[in-house]
C-alpha cells in the first residue's frame, strides 16, 4: 500500500508541552469488576465480591465481604468452572491483583492457550515450573512416563508472598504469528512476566498451548481464561494494553550537522551545514568535535492508527543537575512543521507530551545542539520514544552499542546470615549509612544505622553489589535482588508524652553505638535514646516465613521528664486485624503477628495513614518488645 504525506489531515490536540517528570503514559484499560458482564457465562464458583480473607495457618478457611472490586473463585460448590474474557486479544500487556489460599493452585491463560502459574509458593527454595510465576509445562502423553510434562520454566527466583497477602502480576505477551493461509510462522512469547516488582521471565518461547490449555489449536487472537477447577483465587485490577502488530516506524532519516557554540535551534535557520547524510539510527552521527555542535534529523514518521500518542525525547547529554547560568544543550520536536516536544537546559534532558495523530505519513523535524561534553554523560546518542492506540510503548531507530561487559556482582545468603554496609535507596532518597542483612530463608532488610530506621523488607534473593564494587563504584548503591517493601522509614523507638503525642520523623536523642554479632551470625544493633540503652535485633523464623523483630530497652535515668518510650510497629493506608489474629498492614501488604494477647495502639496519623505503636514497658528498668513480620 502505498503511503502519503498526510499534512493537510493531520491535527494536533497537546496535552501538554511542559516536562513530564514521569511518563506520560496511554492509560490501561480495565476490565470491570462491578460484574461479570466482561466474561462470558460461566459457572457458580465465579462471584464478584467486596474484599476476601484466606487464612495463611489453614486450608479453606476462606471468608468474603459483600461488595465490588474482587474477583473470586469460590470452589464451595460443586461448579469448578475457568473463566473467560469476552475480550479477546493478540499482543497484550496484563496488569493484576492476585491473592492466593493456602495450598492452592491456579493460573492466567494468555488466549487461553499459554499459561503463568499462580500458585501458593510461599517460601519455596528452589521453584519449579508449577511454582508461581513460572511458564507451566507442555504436556505430550505419548512421550515416555517422567518426560510427559516438558518446555516448563520455573521463575528465576521465588519471590511469592504468603496465601492472604496482594501480590502483583505483569506480564507482556507477544501472540504467535501466522501467514496470509493461515500457517504459523512465529511462535508466541512472554517479553516478561514480572511478579512483585521481579522479573522472574524474561524472551521465554512458548511453541504451543501448554497443559489443561482451553485450546489445543493456535491463532492470532483468543481470550483470558483464568483456571477455575484447581483452587481459590481472588484477583482484582485487572487492566490491559492490547496491541495490533502494525508499528510505528521512523524512516527516510537525513542528518544536516553544524559545528559551533549555539544557544538556540533557532540559530540553525541562517547556518549552511558543514554535512548533510544519512541515517539509519537516532545520534550524532557527523564526524568532527565530541562537543560545540548542532543537528537537524528529519524523517518520516508512519502512523498505523488514529489516536493519542505519547511521545518522549531524552538528549543525555544535558545533565539533571540545573545550572541556569551553563547552557550545554536543548532540543525541539517538529511534526508536520508544529512544535511537539521541547527539552530546555533546565529539563534535565528529557520531556514528554500526549498529541492526537492521525493514521498516515507525517514529516517530522528534530533539532538539537550540544556544547559541551560531560564526564557522566558522553553519549551523543538520542531517544526517541512513542506509544499509542495498538502500539507498544517503543524505542525508535535505537543505537545498539557493544559496552564493556560487566557480570553482575551479586552477594547471597544461603547457609547463614550476610550483613553488608553501603548505600541504600529508600523512597529514592540514598540512605548513606545503612546495614542490610539477608537471611537464608530469603528474608532480607535494611536498617539505617546513623537515624535508628528499619528501612525495608524483601523477600528473594539478597543485594546485587555492582554498583559498589565495579570500577569506580558509581552510585555506589546495593540494589535488592528480590521483592521489596519499603516501610515509612522513621524511627523505630522514641519517647512520647503520651499514647496520641506525634511520632517524631528523627531522634535528636538517638546514637549509635555500633552492634554486636550473635552466635548465629546476626547483628545486633546497639544505641542510645536519651538516658536509655537499646539493643535491636532480627531473626528468621518458621524456615523464612517470618522475620521476627525484638528490642530489648534499659533505662539508666529518670523517663518521666521525657515520657515513655514506644515502638513504632507499622504504618499503612489501612492496618486491619483479621479473623486469625493477625494485622494486615497496607490493605494486605505484610502481616504483623505480636506475643501472646499482646494489644496495640492503632492510631490514625495527621497524614490520615494508621499507625500501630506497642508501649516498652520497662520490668526492673528492663522494657521488651517483640512481634513479627510475615509476608
Amino acid at each position: 500500500m502505498q503511503r502519503n504525506v498526510c499534512c493537510s489531515i493531520f491535527y494536533l490536540l497537546l496535552c501538554t508541552l511542559g516536562v513530564s517528570a514521569q511518563p506520560n503514559v496511554i492509560p490501561s484499560v480495565p476490565i470491570n469488576l462491578q460484574s461479570l458482564a466482561d466474561f462470558k457465562p460461566s459457572g457458580s464458583n465465579w462471584k464478584i465480591v467486596g474484599d476476601a480473607f484466606y487464612d495463611l495457618n489453614k486450608d479453606g478457611k476462606a471468608s468474603t465481604k459483600s461488595g465490588t472490586g474482587v474477583l473470586v473463585n469460590d470452589l464451595s460448590g460443586k461448579s469448578k468452572d475457568h473463566l473467560f474474557t469476552k475480550m479477546e486479544h493478540g499482543d497484550l500487556e496484563l496488569d493484576l491483583d492476585f491473592m492466593m489460599e493456602r495450598g492452592s493452585n491456579s493460573g492466567i491463560y494468555l488466549e487461553g492457550r499459554y499459561e503463568v502459574q499462580l500458585f501458593d509458593s510461599w517460601g519455596v527454595k528452589v521453584p519449579k515450573p508449577s511454582d508461581c510465576g513460572a511458564i507451566y509445562e507442555r504436556w505430550d502423553d505419548s512421550r515416555p512416563e517422567g518426560r510427559k510434562g516438558y518446555e516448563g520454566h520455573p521463575p528465576a527466583q521465588n519471590v511469592s508472598r504468603a496465601p492472604g497477602l496482594w501480590q502483583h502480576l505483569s506480564i507482556v505477551f507477544r501472540a504467535p504469528r501466522f501467514n496470509g493461509t493461515g500457517e504459523k510462522t512465529a511462535n508466541a512469547r512472554f517479553l516478561k512476566v514480572i511478579l512483585n516488582g521481579v522479573t522472574v521471565q524474561e524472551n521465554i518461547e512458548v511453541t504451543g498451548p501448554t497443559r489443561s490449555a482451553a485450546f489445543q489449536d493456535e491463532k492470532p487472537t483468543g481470550p483470558l481464561m483464568v483456571q477455575g477447577d484447581h483452587g481459590a483465587v481472588a484477583i482484582r485490577n485487572i487492566r490491559y494494553k492490547s496491541y495490533g502488530i502494525e508499528p510505528v516506524t521512523l524512516t527516510n532519516m537525513k542528518l544536516s550537522s553544524y559545528e559551533g557554540k549555539f544557544a538556540s535551534v533557532n540559530d540553525f535557520n541562517t547556518l549552511k551545514p558543514n554535512r548533510e547524510m544519512d541515517i539509519d539510527v537516532l545520534a550524532h552521527l557527523a564526524p568532527g568535535s565530541r562537543d560545540k555542535f548542532g543537528g537537524k534529523i528529519t524523517g518520516t514518521l508512519h502512523i498505523p492508527r488514529t489516536g493519542e500518542y505519547y511521545l518522549s525525547l531524552t538528549l543525555p547529554w544535558i545533565p539533571a543537575e540545573v545550572n541556569k547560568t551553563v547552557r550545554n544543550g536543548a532540543g525541539e520536536l517538529k511534526i508536520a512543521g508544529k512544535k511537539i516536544v521541547s527539552i530546555e537546559p533546565e529539563d534535565g534532558g528529557h520531556a514528554s507530551t500526549k498529541v492526537t495523530l492521525e493514521a498516515g505519513d507525517h514529516p517530522v523535524e528534530l533539532a538539537y545542539f550540544k556544547n559541551f561534553g560531560l564526564w557522566y554523560a558522553r553519549s551523543n546518542d538520542i531517544t526517541l520514544a512513542v506509544e499509542g492506540p495498538g502500539v507498544q510503548y517503543t524505542t525508535l531507530n535505537q543505537v545498539i552499542r557493544a559496552e564493556d561487559p560487566v557480570g553482575e556482582i551479586s552477594l547471597l545468603a544461603k547457609n547463614e546470615p550476610v550483613m553488608q554496609r553501603g548505600f541504600m535507596n529508600h523512597h529514592g532518597i540514598k540512605h548513606t549509612h545503612t546495614m542490610s542483612v539477608g537471611e537464608p530463608g530469603q528474608l532480607n532488610y535494611t536498617v539505617d544505622l546513623r537515624k535508628g530506621e528499619f528501612l525495608q523488607i524483601w523477600r528473594g534473593d539478597f543485594l546485587e553489589t555492582t554498583p559498589m564494587w565495579y570500577g569506580r563504584g558509581e552510585t555506589q548503591l546495593s540494589a535488592p535482588l528480590g521483592s521489596v517493601i519499603e516501610l515509612s522509614g522513621k524511627p523505630s523507638l522514641t519517647y512520647l508524652a503520651d499514647q496520641n503525642a506525634a511520632w517524631p520523623d528523627s531522634n535528636a536523642t538517638y546514637n549509635n553505638m555500633g552492634y554486636d554479632v550473635d552466635t548465629n551470625g546476626r547483628p545486633v544493633f546497639k544505641y542510645t535514646l536519651g538516658s536509655a540503652q537499646v539493643r535491636e535485633s532480627f531473626a528468621g523464623e518458621g524456615d523464612g516465613h517470618k522475620l521476627i523483630h525484638s528490642f530489648t530497652v534499659t533505662s539508666t535515668g529518670n523517663a518521666q521528664s521525657t515520657g515513655e518510650i514506644w515502638c513504632r510497629v507499622a504504618e499503612g493506608s489501612e492496618i486491619t486485624q483479621l479473623p486469625n489474629g493477625l494485622y494486615a498492614i497496607n490493605d494486605k501488604q505484610y502481616f504483623i503477628e505480636l506475643p501472646g494477647k499482646e494489644k496495640p495502639v492503632i492510631r490514625t496519623t495527621p497524614q490520615h495513614t494508621k499507625e500501630m505503636l506497642l508501649p516498652v514497658k520497662p520490668a526492673n528498668a528492663v522494657g521488651t518488645v517483640t512481634y513479627s513480620l510475615i509476608w
